[in-house]
């Protein structure tokens, strides 16, 4: 699909690689812009920055999304690309509490899911449509630090293939993100696993790239992280020695963060 003059909804516009996606669409020629965020005043600067619309949207609301959608079918007759990107994170396994696991399937699902209900249909009235959830390479691989992250970005990746599959036929196109570490807030750097992750981050911007590219080729799986798709790959070949790997990966990682720092040199 081509972003020349098409209508595009960003949800958690105003940070990140949400902004980052504005910004590049706004590049390539997107007639009308529709920024969306809980937070508000940040929506603002970006629409103002890109020429498009601040929308204040809670993706943890349907009520919310469904005004978003509204908005944009009222103000321009159709919506050519949504792109689901708001998402939130937490810590800890088995420990982490049933508010921080309803927190992350509240807005690492279900936003998604208010998202299509609230769209799809009208891209299947039209013949046509763009749908586009961030995921994460957690929803292919797996978090290892955060049990609520990578169950939740699994069923981001889920609910895009189920979409893709029983639509496609339709009308209606559907990719999914699933960057690895990308230099946004989410990336905490006190966490072993994200210091991990920092040594083959991307910015926010050279994540819109990928997904500009994504979005011109129509690829279901947008990896801006080439190893992602290596990793990936060889999760399908031997699942168990997959395991094994990541599982020695997490004890390395482990060992690292416990670990004394060396002495400065005399």
């Amino acid at each position: 699909m081509e972003l020349q003059d098409r209508v595009v909804v960003v949800t958690g516009g105003a940070h990140g690689i949400g902004r980052a996606l504005c910004r590049r669409f706004a590049q390539a020629g997107a007639g009308r812009l529709f920024v969306a965020d809980i937070d508000v005043a940040g929506a603002e600067q970006v629409a103002a920055e890109v020429g498009g619309v601040a929308v204040h949207c809670d993706v943890g609301k349907e009520a919310d999304v469904q005004r978003l959608v509204a908005q944009a079918l009222e103000t321009c007759g159709r919506i050519d690309l949504y792109c689901s990107n708001a998402g939130t994170t937490a810590k800890g396994g088995l420990d982490a509490d049933d508010a921080a696991w309803e927190r992350n399937w509240r807005i690492n699902v279900l936003s998604h899911v208010y998202a299509a209900r609230a769209v799809v249909p009208h891209m299947l009235n039209r013949g046509e449509g763009y749908f586009l959830p961030t995921a994460s390479a957690a929803g292919l691989l797996t978090e290892i630090g955060s049990a609520p992250y990578s169950v939740t970005k699994h069923g981001t990746v889920a609910l895009a293939e189920w979409l893709s599959i029983q639509y496609r036929r339709q009308g209606l196109k559907v990719s999914v993100l699933c960057p690895a570490g990308v230099v946004t807030d989410f990336l905490d750097l006190s966490d072993p696993i994200h210091r991990f992750l920092h040594l083959s981050s991307l910015t926010p911007e050279a994540v819109a790239e990928a997904v500009a590219a994504g979005i011109a080729a129509e690829r279901f799986l947008i990896l801006p992280h080439p190893e992602v798709a290596e990793f990936f790959a060889f999760k399908g070949q031997d699942y168990d020695r997959w395991l094994h790997n990541f599982s020695r990966l997490k004890e390395k990682l482990e060992r690292g963060a416990n670990r004394p720092p060396r002495p400065a040199p005399s």
